[in-house]
């Protein structure tokens, strides 16, 4: 028995005669995903939380073959000189419509009354604190946006107001106060700058945009919320070999502590009616663990304590 032909199996552990081929041809490039899905977003931007059950779904079943990367476009910076024609926003309380009808064609809870009552003044604050916790805590920046839209389009709660951004932050298990008051400063200003100048790059015109890039440098832009369909193509129009979704999450581990999982985004996950939802949620959750309720005529369930 010759040494030059002995091997250990890292599965076994058991070392011995070698029983592989003395040559192999290998394919690492499973290994690295060679596409970049740059997702350019605005917490307060009605239309990509409408956009949430067909995102989160196409990033389930595909994400295996791309890194998101999340891009703040800075929607609004302040009311002075704003102006969006095509949704007829000249002022604050013309929000407030828009938003309605936004949730209610997309059926994502928007109530949208404090455009009236308590306007935001400016995106900005909530993106720049986006930033610092991608920037110093990148594995929480996501739940940070998800919480940021569901107080502000859910619980109608002013999101440029540096003690709502406090309390998001805080219940993230980071320090609200620190990181709030870091995203004031003008580093803080400087990272969203950088990511302007990234979706500029892009030819970010509106939002959401998504745009995929291989790593041949050439890419597919899908401007607005679009079908899950429109989403598959585009990154098969960049993707050598074919792609197949991954197999769907069970429900439990969809629903995050702390958060609200509408009917919407499980009837898109699953591909369920509406009136279906009810009991596909009864069936796969233990009762005593979950809670079904309704808000603005859309039912969600989230984790109980």
């Amino acid at each position: 028995m010759s040494d030059s032909n002995m091997m250990c199996d890292l599965e076994t552990g058991i070392c011995g005669v070698a029983g592989e081929d003395t040559m192999q041809v290998i394919d690492l490039n499973d290994m690295k995903k060679k596409i970049t899905l740059y997702y350019v977003t605005d917490p307060i931007c009605s239309h990509c939380w409408a956009l949430e059950p067909v995102l989160n779904r196409f990033i389930q079943e595909y994400g295996h073959y791309f890194e998101v990367t999340t891009v703040m476009g800075g929607l609004l910076p302040s009311w002075k000189g704003f102006s969006d024609g095509g949704n007829g926003i000249q002022k604050p309380a013309d929000v407030a419509g828009h938003w309605r009808e936004v949730g209610e064609h997309s059926r994502m809870p928007i109530d949208g009354s404090l455009w009236h009552s308590n306007p935001i003044l400016s995106s900005f604050p909530p993106s720049r604190v986006f930033k610092v916790i991608q920037d110093k805590h990148p594995g929480k920046a996501e739940e940070y946006l998800r919480s940021a839209r569901e107080a502000v389009f859910v619980s109608n709660l002013n999101i440029g107001e540096e003690k709502v951004l406090i309390s998001i932050v805080d219940r993230l298990g980071l320090d609200g106060r620190h990181i709030v008051e870091e995203a004031a400063l003008d580093s803080a200003q400087e990272l969203l700058d950088a990511d302007f100048q990234l979706a500029a790059r892009l030819g970010v015109r509106g939002f959401p945009s998504l745009i995929m890039v291989n790593e041949e440098n050439k890419g597919v832009k899908v401007a607005g919320a679009r079908p899950l369909a429109t989403y598959i193509e585009a990154l098969q129009h960049i993707t050598a070999q074919e792609i197949t979704p991954k197999e769907k999450p069970p429900l439990s581990q969809l629903i995050k502590d702390g958060h609200k999982l509408f009917s919407k985004e499980i009837e898109e996950m699953y591909g369920l009616a509406e009136e279906k939802v009810k009991a596909f949620i009864d069936s796969e959750l233990p009762a005593d663990a979950y809670r079904v309720q309704h808000i603005m005529n859309e039912l969600y369930v989230e984790k109980i304590g």
